[in-house]
């Protein structure tokens, strides 16, 4: 009877935590999409990890980065156990994340920090240049960001401006000597990205670099 009482006990000790931590879990991601910076500081507290992912992958900081969360943002950012530049699952870091949608004031606080400003593959420059924010280029370059840094399949910041980004990124790069002539494992440069969306005036444009 006392095995069996004690086993209840356990069982039942162990299904309490599970599910403190599952709505602990909830809360903490819920927080960060509501910029409910206090909550994610008392969860945090109570030492949950700053670097836990979501359901789909996205890691806390990148997620908050990506919704302009600024105080959510502050508040992982002073965690000593926080990793700035952890990815998510498509690979992605929370700078890749703030260069893509423009969000300057978060990607400075995130270098700040020591996030790195390229790598391998797919990097913050490449997002940027995609981006809305031409101060964000602007930023990147400042910082170090190499001009004609490359994906996976050879697209460059310049490309991926002249197909998505503002032209005024297109502007920028230039300015600083990016590779008009540069392609991509399709045998695509910058004018063809363009000319790709009927964005004919650049293509001449660069065609004419």
């Amino acid at each position: 009877m006392r095995i069996y009482l004690k086993l209840t006990l356990y069982i039942f000790a162990i299904l309490t935590v599970s599910l403190a931590r599952a709505g602990s879990f909830d809360d903490f991601f819920q927080a960060i999409r509501a910029n409910d910076a206090t909550t994610v500081a008392s969860l945090l507290e109570r030492g949950f990890d700053p670097n836990a992912r979501d359901a789909q992958g996205q890691c806390a900081l990148g997620l908050a980065a990506r919704d302009g969360a600024e105080q959510v943002v502050d508040v992982l950012l002073r965690q000593p156990r926080l990793n700035v530049d952890t990815r998510n699952n498509a690979g992605e870091t929370a700078l890749m994340l703030a260069a893509l949608h423009g969000r300057l004031g978060i990607a400075d606080n995130l270098i700040a920090r020591g996030a790195a400003i390229t790598q391998q593959g797919w990097n913050a420059l490449l997002y940027a240049a995609a981006g809305p924010d031409p101060k964000m280029v602007a930023r990147l370059l400042e910082k170090g960001a190499p001009i004609d840094s490359r994906s996976p399949n050879g697209t460059t910041p310049l490309m991926m401006a002249a197909r998505y980004g503002n032209e005024q990124s297109v502007t920028i790069l230039l300015a600083h000597h990016a590779d008009v002539a540069a392609r991509n494992e399709r045998g695509m440069n910058a004018a063809d990205f363009a000319r790709s969306v009927g964005r004919d005036a650049l293509a001449q444009r660069l065609d004419s670099r």
